[in-house]
């Protein structure tokens, strides 16, 4: 948490901020301790702040932002601080802008501690009157007039202010003349406002927009129609996609039974072919046994008839030589014959 309390001297402020230190865990930061503690540290940017405090100067708007840069990197301001009396100035508020930019933090909101300054007086004159009654010191910085001179510095550098923040929506006025626990009370509602209001802009801050780009979506009709052909055009294409996995389906199932069928026809192949095989040589048996027989029988009759045939030509080669014979036998006696 990142606060500025605003408001004029005498308004509350240093009570309020202690309180806040208390309850949130926070730290102070307040300009004047900042610049006194980096003098005594001395830093770099405090030995230029004791340089020009020496010398009756006010210090630059550079180097108090430079010291709060220094400071906010503390450990015990990691979780959050307070920022009494800086800015000042619209000049100073800007600075300051550009430094929580660059370290990538935010200003939570800032606090105006709002009063009247008719009633500031006399609270400073009555609190004055009464410490003289008690016989005690009163600081020269906690009169009346110097209360004057510091609320017309005020109006006059810081009160700008109030208008900056308001245009950037981080100031929160709360009425500093209610008693310190009502404004302590009011504080606490405004703080815990704030952090219920960031949690829900942590949570998905871009779901609003969504949803008004929905309804402009829907109240377009042009924006329905591409919708709706979105839709049909959509539909057609689970329509094709179911055509394609029917189809994928009967593909496979066809190329799975053919895988069956030819797995069934390896395994019932050998049986078949051996039952064939053994008809075909019962058949080729049988062939070759009428076979061999008309052979034997063609061969007998063959033998038959050579032997027929041998018996003719032997009979006829008988005739012949006979009548050769028979020729020569008469031809002598023909001779003779012949020769009586």
């Amino acid at each position: 948490m990142r606060l500025i309390l605003l408001g004029p001297p005498g308004a509350g402020k240093g009570t309020q901020a202690l309180r806040l230190v208390q309850r949130h865990g926070i730290v102070q930061l307040s300009t004047g301790d900042m610049l006194r503690a980096a003098v005594a540290a001395e830093t770099p940017t405090g030995l230029i702040a004791k340089d020009i405090m020496a010398s009756g100067g006010l210090v630059p708007d550079e180097v108090v932002v430079s010291i709060i840069a220094d400071r906010i990197e503390q450990d015990d301001a990691k979780d959050g601080f307070i920022l009494d009396g800086f800015p000042r100035t619209v000049p100073q508020a800007e600075a300051l802008d550009a430094l929580l930019a660059q370290k990538k933090l935010k200003l939570d909101a800032v606090i105006e501690l709002r009063v009247n300054e008719g009633a500031l007086l006399a609270r400073v004159e009555k609190r004055v009157a009464e410490m003289l009654e008690r016989g005690e010191s009163v600081r020269a910085d906690d009169t009346p007039e110097v209360l004057s001179k510091r609320l017309g510095n005020y109006r006059e550098q810081t009160e700008p202010l109030v208008d900056y923040y308001s245009d950037k929506r981080k100031l929160v006025t709360i009425d500093g003349m209610m008693p310190i626990e009502e404004v302590s009370a009011e504080i606490e509602r405004v703080l815990a406002a704030l952090t219920k209001a960031g949690e829900k802009v942590d949570a998905p801050a871009a779901e609003p927009a969504r949803r008004k780009v929905a309804a402009k979506r829907a109240a377009s009709p042009s924006k329905a129609r591409q919708a709706k052909k979105g839709a049909v055009a959509m539909g057609a294409k689970k329509a094709g996609s179911r055509q394609l996995v029917k189809k994928a389906a009967k593909k496979a199932a066809k190329k799975a039974a053919k895988k069956t069928a030819k797995k069934t026809v390896q395994k019932t192949a050998p049986k078949v072919a051996r039952k064939a095989a053994g008809k075909a040589a019962k058949k080729v048996s049988k062939g070759s046994k009428a076979g061999s027989k008309s052979r034997s029988q063609a061969s007998v009759k063959t033998r038959g008839g050579t032997r027929k045939a041998a018996v003719k030509t032997a009979a006829g080669r008988g005739g012949k030589a006979a009548k050769k014979v028979a020729k020569r036998s008469s031809s002598p006696a023909k001779r003779l014959t012949k020769r009586r």
